[in-house]
């Protein structure tokens, strides 16, 4: 049963993450792995109702929309889902484009071979074989862990500083770091994804126990990479009080203060998040679109007979790649407006899924009990005001 739940998971660690936890680290050394260790039940809640959806009904997140509420209700979760995923897979390339300068490649090379993998892994006609190769991308990012010991962090810090200590609620710089990494953690496509993975992988209601352990561990994995990011940080930026703008920045800084290897781990780490997160990304949108409108789309069908799935899958990859490389574009601001950009339009995206995860007519006696709507209305609530909050800021240039 291994696969969505792992894969959705580790590309929720992409670059926007991979940023925002070498600045939390950064910035506030070891404050924020506290936060980091809270966030695993949210995310395993939000995405177990996703996963419950898929195998009970068999059917993706957008066919759902489509079949009980209408074609209205679906262009806007459509059309909110297809700006946030373009914005996402932006990023992504832009960290792609940041890995190049961490290895001194030429950036344009860089991002056009990533472009040509990810078309490629996507064609192979068998979800299996691309499962394999996202499956392989998610152990990439495990080399985040290593870059942490090669750092050297005390035990006792960690422990003392980033999980007993005193938290600086006052500051408001902190409160927008919180609001942000809250941010990273639950992102619009995660939802498609998972529900529409789950259900190409053809897993049913048996399989339900097996995916929600999927799920769990997915969770814990991304979080605690996003951990070893701000542990990396912490102990050797923080410490010697350099900043940093981005992931890009921070692996490049590591080198005279941690090792080569520090610095080698971070940027591989850093492509594989890219890379995962891109493919996820842009499977959630041909994913959702094909499901809508019952295209051929799943990845066991070959090339000619989905064209549209692939097509719109392989317009993405390239328009994103292309509009990273235009001379001049200002790859942190842009980023930053993306994460603003993707918490503002949060509600719309939880709002669907709970809808349909208490909704009998969908789930039958699956639908969410009592402690569960409990639990999941109040993290979709702290998580939609402080997205809004935050991604106003950000919009109105304040966030900082």
């Amino acid at each position: 049963m291994v696969g969505p739940g792992l894969i959705v998971a580790f590309a929720d660690t992409e670059a926007g993450s991979v940023t925002t936890a070498a600045t939390s680290g950064a910035q506030f050394g070891m404050k924020l792995v506290l936060l980091q260790l809270l966030l695993i039940v949210p995310l395993f809640v939000v995405q177990e109702m996703t996963v419950r959806l898929g195998t009970v009904t068999g059917k993706g997140h957008a066919r759902l929309i489509r079949e009980h509420y209408g074609l209205a209700w679906t262009w806007v979760s459509l059309g909110t889902m297809l700006l946030t995923n373009i914005a996402a897979l932006v990023t992504e390339f832009i960290g792609i484009a940041g890995a190049a300068t961490i290895f001194g490649l030429n950036t344009s090379l860089m991002v056009g071979t990533a472009a040509v993998l990810l078309i490629a892994v996507s064609i192979t006609g068998e979800y299996r074989r691309a499962e394999l190769i996202a499956l392989a991308l998610c152990a990439l990012e495990l080399l985040f862990i290593p870059a942490a010991f090669a750092a050297h962090p005390h035990v006792g810090t960690i422990i003392h500083e980033g999980i007993l200590g005193n938290q600086p609620l006052g500051n408001r710089t902190y409160l927008l770091l919180i609001a942000s990494n809250i941010g990273a953690v639950i992102m619009p496509w995660m939802i498609f994804y998972q529900q529409s993975a789950t259900v190409d992988k053809q897993l049913e209601p048996a399989d339900l126990p097996f995916a929600r352990i999927d799920t769990g561990l997915g969770a814990l994995f991304t979080q605690v990479i996003m951990i070893a990011i701000i542990i990396t940080t912490a102990a050797t930026l923080f410490v010697h009080h350099v900043q940093v703008s981005d992931a890009a920045h921070a692996a490049l800084a590591l080198a005279p203060l941690a090792g080569r290897f520090a610095q080698v781990a971070f940027g591989a780490g850093l492509i594989g998040a890219a890379l995962l997160g891109a493919f996820v990304v842009s499977l959630a949108t041909a994913w959702a679109f094909g499901e809508a409108f019952s295209w051929p789309c799943s990845l066991n069908h070959h090339a000619f007979q989905a064209k549209r799935f692939y097509g719109l899958y392989t317009v993405c990859v390239l328009l994103a790649a292309g509009i990273v490389l235009i001379p001049g574009l200002p790859l942190v601001q842009v980023t930053l407006y993306v994460e603003a950009f993707n918490a503002l339009v949060l509600p719309i995206v939880l709002g669907f899924l709970l809808v349909m995860a208490n909704d009998r007519s969908i789930l039958g006696t699956r639908v969410n009990s009592l402690l569960g709507n409990i639990i999941a209305f109040g993290v979709s609530g702290v998580c939609i005001a402080l997205g809004i909050w935050y991604g106003t800021l950000t919009l109105l240039g304040q966030a900082s």
